[in-house]
């Protein structure tokens, strides 16, 4: 038997390059997480990765959400 898939949940990876501090951590997470679509926001400081999970969600969407925060998203 193989797992389904989680009702179609997507999982987005972003590299954010300035982001240095718990308070940047905190405002990638806070914009992100307004998003529609967003379940889940993880931040890891030390590679300067976004893990975003959700259902619907536009990277776009994502991708501006952080920039009106003050930071700049790419590709891992």
């Amino acid at each position: 038997m193989t797992n389904a898939p989680q009702n179609d949940v997507e999982e987005i990876v972003l590299a954010v390059p300035a982001m240095s501090c718990s308070h940047c951590e905190a405002a990638v997470t806070s914009a992100v997480g307004m998003v529609a679509g967003v379940t889940r926001v993880d931040v890891d400081l030390a590679t300067k990765l976004v893990v975003v999970t959700g259902r619907g969600v536009v990277r776009d969407a994502v991708v501006a959400a952080i920039d009106e925060a003050g930071y700049e998203a790419g590709e891992p």
